[in-house]
């Protein structure tokens, strides 16, 4: 198959890489209709996490079912399917609880930006739709297998409630999907830190009432001028790195949640700040598998829309200059189609 394969920080190349088989007897292969790159994509692009050799990359994905293991049993070939990042048995003690991203048998989608990508345990992880989505409906539909629910898992663990004020923190995919989330989940207020025009306007289109384009102690400053000195019911960290966590610690009010799920990278928790408020943090990746059945009908319906965030599309072949554009922010998230 053709593969996106990172070789070593801002090396990336479109080759010819082995088929994913049939491993295990729940297992299936999925032919990829469409992947993209992942803001988390970057930091292996960027040297921040080591790149030891050579593989495969992308973990967000929708397809078709081209093969299936002989213990599947609901998922059919020729399905068209979402592949969530975090594949689950929907068996273990973690699963039932919601936690399917804490799953024993945990596995991720390890070749989203290929022509095929395995799925372990098929038939708990493979979302199938009634019908194959036309090609207008694919970015919309793409957006369920990471970024979208990872947004949602953001307002779901900051406990965002009708009339609150929600911060977020980040204007990546991520965060702009967090704004979405916010909304649905009925925040008055949502107050979006971006200084990007364009991320602006999505972000505004998403349901952000307030733009903030500061950072640090400006930015926090910002939010409690808007919140008459409050601060925010609820806040969002979609970046993973420790300027973004300690701003949201310092935009909650006393007693608010911080939800997570920025990738972490040199994170401190400013526990100080933590203890004297009495803030809360929950987060982190996200159950994707616990979120379809209700984020798959809205956005069937169109309800429910984060296509906004995949400013560029680009053939497979292109990869390359796909992570250049998101490394550099001249585009939120890319579409790749092999």
């Amino acid at each position: 198959m053709r593969a996106t394969i990172l070789h070593a920080p801002g090396d990336i190349r479109v080759e010819t890489w082995a088929d994913p088989t049939i491993e295990q007897p729940t297992d299936a292969v999925v032919r990829v209709v469409a992947g993209c790159v992942c803001g988390s994509d970057l930091w292996s692009y960027r040297g921040i996490n080591e790149v030891a050799e050579a593989r495969t990359v992308g973990h967000e994905a929708i397809g078709v079912v081209e093969a299936v293991g002989a213990g599947v049993e609901r998922v059919r070939v020729g399905d068209f399917v979402i592949v969530p990042f975090d594949h689950c048995c929907g068996r273990c003690v973690h699963c039932l609880a919601g936690q399917t991203q804490g799953c024993v048998d945990l596995a991720m989608t390890a070749s989203g930006q290929a022509e095929l990508t395995r799925v372990t345990n098929a038939d708990a992880t493979c979302f199938v739709l009634d019908e194959a989505p036309d090609a207008a409906q694919h970015a919309a539909v793409l957006a369920l297998s990471d970024v979208l629910p990872t947004g949602y898992h953001a307002a779901v663990s900051a406990d965002v409630q009708p009339g609150m004020t929600a911060v977020v923190v980040g204007d990546g995919a991520v965060g702009l999907c967090g704004v979405l989330s916010a909304r649905r989940l009925g925040a008055e207020r949502i107050i979006a830190l971006s200084r990007n025009p364009e991320r602006q306007r999505i972000a505004t289109v998403f349901g952000a009432t307030h733009l903030v384009p500061d950072r640090g102690e400006a930015a926090v400053d910002a939010v409690r001028e808007i919140t008459d000195g409050v601060g925010a019911d609820a806040v969002l960290e979609c970046v993973g790195t420790e300027e973004s966590m300690v701003t949201a610690f310092e935009a909650a009010r006393p007693g608010a949640t911080v939800g997570f799920v920025g990738v972490p990278h040199g994170t401190a928790i400013p526990w100080r700040t933590a203890f004297r408020h009495n803030v809360g943090l929950r987060g982190g990746m996200a159950p994707v598998v616990r979120y379809l059945p209700e984020l798959v009908p809205a956005v069937l319906s169109g309800d429910l829309d984060a296509s906004a965030v995949f400013d560029l599309e680009l053939p497979l072949d292109e990869a390359a200059a796909a992570y250049a554009a998101m490394d550099e922010r001249r585009a939120i998230k890319v579409l790749l189609r092999p």
